[in-house]
């Protein structure tokens, strides 16, 4: 018996579930419960009683391999297992028993990328692909690296129920979904990404379980509590040593043996402790305490610096920038978005002070309250910007894109990815972005019986500001041809406006990458403002570097602009190093510069003395 095997070692006695010993002839299931009196599991058929254990747990050492399939028996119930490492079968079905070890990584020596190299992409897996797999999702990434990515950002794969769905509803939070493939795909996929200088990035949610599939009440009810609740449920008791647990240890198994380099922690908001250390910063303490620079990233809507400074997450999703984009373009105010105004100095606010809120009044019904705080100590790097997310395309009516909209232009779509992508921030971009997909992303499920419509309705209540999900024809999230929809079409990845689009990502992360002024990621060097042109404003971003100078110009006006006129409180550096919709590779004069409305500009010059 090895040191980790001792039955004191504490963090053997969190393993329950199924665990292949040395030698891979044998298995040790332990269970623990708070409700059974006798407990029992059943392996490929044969049923083996398991022997009680002080504190709950029950265990038993069996002769059985890699390989073989299991449930347990609660005083005669039969209930798979909340903690299984796979579920071919689905969620409902039996639990196999999986060898970590048996993978031979090809890039054990990866250390991952800082936050600073970050450049996100962010993409789900089972309409990544037309086969919608892990090996499928494999065979793209030298794309993404020929694109300028860096990271990737996996919607969930927890498993969860049906065939088919974005993750958010997993209950079997160890396991990886089925129908994606096997956890030596998943491996796999981590592997070859490594091998290309790509780190992977894996979203989790620790917030809530779905409503289909969570077996964990039928083990012990103290897993969860009253004390507090979420949009999605019952709230999750962190204060529950078993419950901790199974948090802190999901997030060690995607980080060790899968070797994902980072999580995303979903609406960590929603992540209410009153443990005496936040369950948010165990988990930050646990991560880093491991080495190999993993990153944790929260999806947080309260502008809260301290979850950084103070917790120890690396950075945080910020919703601001992605918001005042969109009611720029779009002039929406409907929800959230009537917290925003849009327009040029609304966006210099938001790049000069990292995000808008920082302690106003957010007053949008039903959420009115002072919202954030000053990012003053927060560098550039950890704010996660975009202009596009999953949630931000698919919780729309339609799925629709930003480039969709009807009164949003190719040519302003593609002056918001300049100003994106030339920014020090880190970028996230959602798949398909990067060539201005003509395929939505519309919520999709596949939920069992009475449940789907329940989601269905639910979905249309939580949404009602948003007038679309009254007066639109709303795709059936039960569907499959809602989730056959949003499949990526990649053979019009080249073609016309999408080939230039992607043209222009391209280049854009290629300077992002190599142009000596833009690849500095400290926010001391960016300040930003608006000018009036005299037909309405226009957006400037001036970077001040030891290595020179640049200005972005965003022509957010209706007429075209000459930005040698423009009374800017600094002289424009004299060349126009790229024009969004320009000649990419041919820099020219300042003085042939024109602005249509919509089109954005990087200017270069040398340090001023």
């Amino acid at each position: 018996m090895t040191s980790s095997e001792q039955p004191g070692n504490s963090r053997q006695r969190s393993r329950l579930g199924a665990q292949l010993l040395p030698g891979g002839q044998e298995t040790r299931f332990r269970a623990w419960s708070t409700r059974a009196q006798q407990m029992c599991v059943c392996v490929n058929g044969e049923v083996f009683k398991m022997e009680p254990q002080p504190g709950g747990y029950f265990e038993a050492v069996l002769p059985f391999g890699a390989g073989a399939r299991y449930r347990f028996e609660l005083d005669g119930q039969t209930l798979p297992d909340p903690y299984a490492r796979f579920m071919p079968h689905g969620v409902h079905g039996d639990a196999e028993v999986v060898n970590f070890t048996d993978f031979t990584w090809q890039h054990p020596d990866w250390t991952g990328r800082p936050l600073a190299e970050c450049v996100f992409y962010e993409l789900h897996v089972g309409t990544f692909t037309p086969e919608g797999t892990y090996r499928a999702a494999m065979e793209r990434l030298p794309q993404l690296v020929e694109l300028g990515v860096t990271a990737i950002q996996m919607m969930p794969v927890a498993a969860f129920p049906g065939e088919r769905g974005w993750g958010y509803d997993g209950v079997a939070m160890f396991a990886p979904f089925a129908p994606y493939g096997r956890p030596e795909d998943l491996m796999a996929f981590v592997d070859a990404a490594h091998s290309l200088g790509l780190s992977v990035f894996l979203d989790v949610v620790y917030n809530h379980f779905g409503p289909d599939g969570n077996y964990l009440t039928s083990y012990s009810p103290s897993y969860f509590t009253d004390r507090f609740h979420t949009a999605w449920g019952q709230g999750l008791d962190y204060a529950e040593p078993h419950m901790r647990r199974y948090i802190t240890g999901n997030a060690r198994m995607w980080l060790q043996d899968y070797r994902f380099d980072g999580l995303r922690l979903d609406a960590t908001a929603s992540m209410q402790d009153d443990s005496e250390e936040h369950i948010l910063r165990e988990l930050a303490r646990e991560t880093h305490a491991l080495g190999s620079g993993h990153i944790l990233l929260a999806e947080d809507h309260r502008n809260l610096p301290e979850l950084v400074t103070e917790t120890g997450l690396d950075g945080i999703w910020v919703d601001d920038f992605h918001h005042e984009v969109r009611v720029t373009l779009t002039e929406e105010q409907e929800g959230y978005y009537g917290g925003f105004r849009g327009g040029a100095r609304e966006l210099a606010q938001v790049i000069n002070r990292g995000w808008k809120y920082e302690g106003q009044f957010w007053n949008v019904t039903g959420e009115e309250h002072n919202r954030g705080k000053p990012a003053t100590d927060l560098e550039a790097p950890s704010f996660v910007y975009c202009i596009q997310n999953h949630d931000q395309v698919g919780n729309r009516a339609l799925g629709d894109r930003l480039h969709h909209f009807e009164s949003v232009t190719l040519a302003e779509y593609r002056g918001a990815s300049t100003l994106l992508l030339s920014l020090p921030m880190t970028p996230l971009l959602f798949q398909g972005q990067e060539w201005a997909a003509s395929t939505p992303f519309p919520f999709f499920s596949d939920h069992a019986g009475e449940l789907g419509q329940m989601v269905t309705e639910g979905r249309q209540r939580e949404f009602a500001y948003f007038s679309g999900f009254s007066t639109l024809n709303v795709p059936d999230p039960q569907a499959a041809g809602t989730f056959e929809s949003a499949r990526l079409n990649w053979a019009e990845r080249e073609q016309g406006e999408h080939g230039r689009t992607l043209a222009l990502y391209r280049h854009l992360l290629r300077l992002r990458r190599e142009d000596p002024v833009l690849r500095e990621r400290s926010r001391r060097f960016l300040r930003a403002g608006a000018v009036d042109s005299g037909a309405g404003e226009a957006l400037w971003v001036r970077w001040e570097t030891p290595q020179g100078v640049r200005t972005l110009l965003w022509n957010l006006t209706h007429t075209p602009l000459t930005p040698a006129l423009l009374a800017l409180p600094f002289p424009l550096p004299p060349q126009v190093l790229m024009h969004s919709e320009g000649e990419l590779n041919a820099p020219s004069p300042l003085d042939d510069l024109t602005l249509r409305p919509g089109e954005a500009a990087l200017l270069a010059g040398p340090v001023e003395a």
